[in-house]
């Protein structure tokens, strides 16, 4: 099941990007009249086509891992002389580079759209509030403590623990000092705590920047009250009921939720004595946890109960972040910005060796990460479709050849020198792209496959 699910995201997450795409180069290929041939979706066979009365034949294909728009173009076959003046390379550079601009730029814009809405509709995040620091951490010995806020990351101020989280990452590779700034609890009072770090993230098993910085985030206590008992499981055969609260299991004393999970999840088909708590009386029933098996391969144990969840539950810890309709254009703005900004300084550690190959991920990764973003909200996945969209718009203006970014690149030399590249340059330069772009991604999937 989760495999259909990560499918069914990979398809309908790259469907979108790159019909968003390939459409900035259709749009704009239009209004500078280039005749347009093709638009397709995917590569491989046709699964679905068909044409409009421009004569642009429109193909969704079987392999979903792409786009193109081919354009009347003279280099590519003979183009009838009542046609010439619609055939893309007879268009001036402006006219070429506005075109071949195009898709890179509406991914970024699509992004600008996405966080706008998110801002508009508003979106609510958990107060970044350390809950535990680990002795001995970066954390620990910087100073921060339990219940202080983290407000500002190297100057940057912060709202968020996504916030935070960009804040480390992009520290990648960095060594010397992270600058954190704190609030204190029921006060105004802040200070600055400098965590010392050395090749920050670089050559760690985890990635979790919170993990290797020390700390967890705060997390509201969930008292271990039962609020849903599904029919014939354990703990309906039992006699548990709907406002049971949970107090021993097998003596051990149950202060949360968590508590409970954690004792029931490594009790699989065990005999456990249960104590609960029903109109202030106490009394014991006995049950066995049924053993689940999950698609890792690993098994738990369940008894069939849902947790009863206060209305009110952990909302002094959270913060509804919305802006205008006008307003918002500003943090979106900002937020794709910020976003470009770090994909790019990545790209540039990585080239410096800072940042190894093995932090490459391709389509199974992203697969994964589109359905679990899908299974946590409409929320969740379009912030992740958005960076996703930047991403795939700030590689395209990379310069390399077969790239948009390379075919800009051509064009701005024709533009500076007033000739255009000499299509063996030009030829070769292509052959060299697809070569490096091949390797990067039998690399980016190799790391897909050991992440497995």
């Amino acid at each position: 099941m989760e495999f259909l699910q990560n499918t069914l995201a990979l398809i309908v997450t790259l469907g979108i990007l790159i019909s968003i795409h390939e459409y900035g180069h259709f749009a704009v290929a239009r209004l500078m009249g280039i005749k347009v041939l093709r638009f397709s979706i995917g590569f491989g066979s046709p699964l679905l086509k068909w044409t409009d009365k421009h004569g642009t034949e429109f193909v969704i294909a079987g392999i979903p891992l792409g786009g193109y728009v081919r354009m009347l173009d003279e280099r590519e076959g003979t183009v009838p002389v009542d046609q010439l003046p619609f055939a893309f390379n007879r268009k001036s550079v402006m006219q070429r580079i506005a075109v071949v601009a195009a898709g890179p730029l509406v991914n970024l814009l699509f992004a600008v759209v996405i966080y706008w809405a998110l801002f508009v509709l508003g979106v609510t995040h958990a107060i970044p509030i350390i809950g535990e620091v680990v002795p001995d951490s970066p954390a620990a010995e910087a100073g921060l403590e339990i219940g202080q806020e983290i407000v500002a990351i190297d100057g940057e101020e912060i709202q968020t623990w996504e916030k935070v989280t960009l804040g480390l990452v992009a520290r990648f590779g960095d060594s010397g000092a992270i600058n954190v700034r704190v609030k204190y609890p029921d006060s105004t009072y802040t200070a600055e705590k400098l965590v010392k770090v050395t090749d920050w993230m670089v050559d760690i098993d985890t990635q979790d920047p919170l993990e290797l910085l020390g700390i967890e985030p705060f997390r509201p206590v969930l008292e271990p009250i039962v609020g849903e008992v599904v029919d014939e499981k354990p703990a309906a055969l039992a006699g548990i009921k709907s406002n049971d609260k949970i107090t021993l299991i097998q003596d051990q004393e149950i202060e949360s939720w968590s508590d409970l999970v954690q004792i029931l999840q490594s009790s699989a088909e065990k005999e456990l004595a249960v104590s609960i708590e029903r109109n202030g009386l106490i009394e014991t029933v006995v049950l066995v946890p049924e053993k689940v098996e999950l698609e890792d391969g690993s098994s738990v144990g369940r008894i069939g109960i849902m947790p009863k969840i206060p209305e009110d539950f952990g909302r002094d810890q959270t913060r509804l972040i919305r802006h205008s309709v006008f307003a918002a254009w500003v943090p979106a703005l900002n937020k794709t910005w910020n976003r470009s900004v770090l994909t790019l300084h990545s790209i540039w550690k990585m080239l410096k060796g800072i940042i190894g190959v093995d932090n490459l991920s391709g389509p199974i990764t992203i697969a994964k990460l589109a359905g679990t973003t899908a299974g946590f909200g409409i929320e969740s996945f379009l912030g992740f479709l958005a960076y996703l969209s930047i991403s795939l718009g700030i590689l395209n203006l990379l310069p390399i050849p077969v790239l948009d970014g390379g075919h800009l690149m051509y064009y701005v030399v024709e533009l500076l020198t007033g000739r255009p590249i000499p299509e063996s340059i030009q030829a070769l330069g292509i052959k060299i792209g697809m070569s490096l772009l091949f390797t990067l991604m039998i690399l980016a999937i190799y790391n897909d496959l050991l992440r497995l």
